[in-house]
């Protein structure tokens, strides 16, 4: 069996939760599979999609035990703030429409030095937001290629940007959005860290009003590093 398909037991380990469980949920469709020769059989793009359709909705724990698939810990030293920079944060973040916010993220990422083809990417997360915007209601959206991009990335980078004031993004009953997000990895398993690392963060009280206060690209990063820092101590 390929990479990029896995069986009941394989997606279970991925998802980090009980065999039976996951059983039930593809047998009553709530994952997306199909049966070949009677087994089940999921594609690794279409497990991750599911997976951040219904992270907004996780808890705490659900999150750490997701970022803690496949033998890794949610201990040592911090993930987001390892693949962020000063560099690819902008704040006041120049941008008044989606398609803006995605060429202004991309170049933002452009500044670590890790993106080797930005037009690649760019595509990309365009798609990615025409199947269904990331922008969740608190105002942040995270914006990211459907598919991993080896061939486009250095290394996995992210990028951050803040509007003055809030757009329009795509967030349910017509929010704005003013906290961007761009999250671009090398592998699956590294982007679904990313995600669950980051959505544990966003469920810290006063965090997401902490990052609308910061003024600068080098509060944001303190702030962002400080918070994560705390989040890995408790």
């Amino acid at each position: 069996m390929g990479n990029d398909t896995m069986d009941l037991e394989q997606l279970a380990s991925y998802l980090q939760r009980d065999l039976r469980e996951v059983s039930k949920l593809a047998s009553r469709g709530y994952l997306p599979g199909q049966k070949v020769a009677g087994q089940w059989r999921f594609h690794r793009v279409e497990i991750n999609h599911w997976i951040e359709t219904q992270m907004h909705a996780y808890t705490e724990q659900q999150l750490t035990a997701l970022e803690q698939g496949e033998g890794y810990s949610t201990d040592g030293d911090p993930l987001i703030s390892s693949l962020l920079s000063q560099s690819s944060i902008a704040v006041p973040f120049a941008a008044t429409t989606r398609a803006s916010v995605l060429r202004g993220l991309v170049h933002l990422a452009e500044q670590s030095w890790q993106v080797y083809d930005p037009a690649a990417i760019l595509e990309a997360i365009r798609q990615r937001e025409e199947m269904g915007s990331t922008a969740l209601p608190s105002g942040v959206a995270i914006p990211h290629p459907r598919r991993a991009m080896p061939q486009a990335l250095g290394e996995s980078v992210l990028a951050y940007g803040r509007t003055v004031t809030g757009i329009p993004f795509g967030a349910s009953q017509g929010g704005l959005t003013d906290i961007f997000f761009l999250v671009c990895c090398q592998d699956d398993r590294t982007h679904l860290r990313v995600l669950a690392r980051l959505s544990r963060l966003l469920l810290r009280p006063g965090f997401i009003d902490e990052l609308r206060a910061a003024e600068t690209p080098a509060e944001t990063f303190q702030l962002i590093d400080t918070a994560e820092r705390d989040l890995l101590a408790c």
